[in-house]
């Protein structure tokens, strides 16, 4: 019996969110109305740089909570590289936040191992809880292009998912520019 139990719980555990129990949510993107703006942060990029978010204003963003250590992140993070090459010059900005604690140490060896083609920041408790206390990784938020956040993602949602919130955001066609599956 606990042969059955034991990788059953670990898929569960894997495919729901690596901090969470709770199932994935997909949010609808609100209307512009019901936006509030998205906090403001100054982060370090892994080149040391500073990073505000408020820098990406009339920008669509994908802001993203992650770990390296989380099974469901590692897998967005190929669909967000493509993100990235797809959409950076209609107007997107990938931005991965690490809540690694190990911070830079396991994080720049992830980067390089994986081709994030992103900026990816080193985020901390501070930040976490200006958004709400990010409880499950993966959590995106998509910020709109006035800075205010249009749609909350908890835990892994679908591809699909994700690019028809950056089309709709930069009122990009659905031509499937993003490569949806």
């Amino acid at each position: 019996m606990r042969r059955i139990f034991v990788p059953s719980l670990m898929a569960v555990l894997f495919l729901s969110g690596c901090s969470s129990l709770e199932r994935p949510v997909k949010a609808a993107i609100k209307p512009a109305a019901n936006r509030k703006p998205a906090p403001d942060f100054t982060l370090k990029d892994s080149d040391g740089k500073a990073v505000k978010l408020s820098d990406f204003k009339g920008k669509v963003v994908l802001l993203n909570f992650w770990a390296t250590w989380c099974g469901p992140c590692k897998i967005e993070i190929p669909w967000f590289v493509e993100f990235e090459r797809n959409y950076k010059d209609k107007g997107l900005v990938v931005l991965g936040v690490s809540m690694d604690e190990e911070g830079w140490e396991a994080v720049k060896p992830f980067i390089g191992r994986h081709q994030i083609n992103y900026r990816v920041l080193l985020g901390d408790d501070m930040t976490a809880a200006k958004y709400g206390g990010v409880d499950s990784l993966p959590t995106t938020f998509m910020v709109d292009k006035e800075g205010r956040t249009a749609a909350i993602h908890v835990g892994l949602v679908s591809k699909k998912d994700y690019v028809h919130d950056i089309e709709t955001l930069l009122g990009v066609a659905a031509a499937g520019a993003g490569g949806a599956k």
